[in-house]
């Protein structure tokens, strides 16, 4: 029988409150580790941090103080579920290392996500971008090998190949080309809604953790290359929040987040791995089913509506980490030269697109490109997975 989270009981919200002993929770283990396991927890970080982020935003457009205070309730809950799931990575890995897992989160979970998307807009979006993400996993693999002296497969594990996408310095497009239609939210299917929320939210929190980290680094390359990729990730949370339809109320946006929590914290407690992870997933969707009946009260309240009139009646198939590389290298092979034009795409250069590289680049080589040439030199070949055979667009290997 599918999962319906409006009718399941979870945790009362006066019973949700961890101590700091359940939150000093044991990191997972980076050298025997699914990485699926640590693409689930980055995933589920992004999704927190999204909801926190959005909590506070709506807090700060409500002048009701006790709604103001059950936010800020709720909110410490997520606050706290955040900080248990983002404290499951391991201190010994490197930020380049955690870097190369987020890009294979952007990667797995894009492509999945593109194949299960029932709208055909919605999907060339996600097609679109994942082909981004994917030279950007290739750039940052480079940097790794380049600077750590380590090979990307160590990390990815052969479950995601390694090669060119569409390059990274095409990526830098004039802001209005960032922007694509909404989806509508009067007729659009509720795994649209699910989907849009989940890859904005990851993406947003790829372009945090870049202006962040980036910074940090010595090498002038690695400052570089970070800079660069993390504008382009300020690109795919416009690209990725613009799907979502403006109209949807406050409350209508509450309820559609803490429904894609349960759907995701589901998800993840089916497909999990790691049993210790796993139970973190169930303790944590028991939490959510609390905050999504809140919710749902709330949206009773303030729109007048079922939640059953915008949610889907039961979760849909839950949404699964896996190889996608026939998939990817179709889109290779197809897409690779696409770019974009107002809300639509093309596959030729037009005046706004070339006014921008003009502008970004300058005349110069950008770190994206620059960082292949160094490590060539150094390693005396650039660093590509390629475990299904050449690349498919007839990019070929260069020494």
């Amino acid at each position: 029988m599918a999962f319906d989270p409006l009718q399941q009981r979870g945790i009362p919200l006066d019973e949700q409150l961890r101590d700091w002993r359940e939150l000093n929770v044991t990191p997972i283990d980076p050298d025997h580790a699914d990485p699926y396991t640590r693409c689930r927890i980055i995933t589920m970080n992004g999704i927190e941090t999204e909801a926190i982020l959005f909590s506070h935003q709506l807090a700060r457009h409500c002048p009701d103080l006790e709604l103001k205070q059950q936010l800020a309730r709720v909110r410490f809950v997520e606050a706290q579920q955040q900080k248990a799931v983002n404290w499951l990575l391991p201190g010994t890995s490197s930020v380049l290392e955690t870097t190369i897992a987020y890009e294979q989160v952007a990667v797995d979970l894009t492509a999945w996500v593109a194949r299960m998307e029932p709208d055909s807009y919605l999907k060339q979006a996600y097609q679109f971008g994942v082909l981004e993400d994917f030279d950007h996993l290739y750039r940052y693999a480079n940097l790794y090998e380049m600077i750590e002296h380590r090979k990307a497969e160590k990390i990815v594990d052969g479950l995601t190949e390694v090669m060119p996408g569409r390059p990274t310095y095409l990526h830098h497009r004039d802001p209005l080309d960032n922007v694509r239609q909404p989806y509508d939210r009067s007729v659009t299917e509720p795994l649209s809604r699910l989907h849009a929320l989940t890859v904005m939210a990851a993406e947003q929190q790829t372009m945090n953790f870049y202006m962040n980290v980036g910074p940090a680094c010595m090498e002038p390359i690695a400052r570089q290359l970070y800079q660069e990729i993390a504008m382009v990730e300020e690109e795919h949370v416009t690209h990725y929040e613009s799907l979502v339809d403006p109209g949807e109320s406050w409350w209508e946006m509450l309820l559609n987040h803490e429904y894609n929590e349960c759907y995701l914290y589901y998800s993840f407690m089916e497909t999990e791995s790691d049993p210790k992870v796993k139970n973190i997933w169930e303790l944590h969707l028991n939490m959510e089913l609390e905050h999504l009946r809140l919710a749902a009260d709330l949206f009773r309240r303030f729109d007048g509506r079922e939640p059953d009139q915008v949610l889907a009646p039961a979760l849909p198939p839950p949404v699964t980490f896996e190889p996608n590389k026939a998939y990817i290298r179709e889109l290779l092979a197809t897409q690779i030269d696409c770019t974009t034009l107002g809300t639509g795409y093309v596959k030729e250069a037009h005046e706004r697109f070339t006014r921008m590289q003009e502008a970004v680049m300058n005349g110069e080589k950008p770190a994206s490109e620059r960082v292949i040439d160094d490590n060539r030199a150094i390693s005396g070949r650039e660093y590509r997975l390629e475990t299904e055979g050449p690349h498919p667009a007839g990019l070929q290997l260069s020494s």
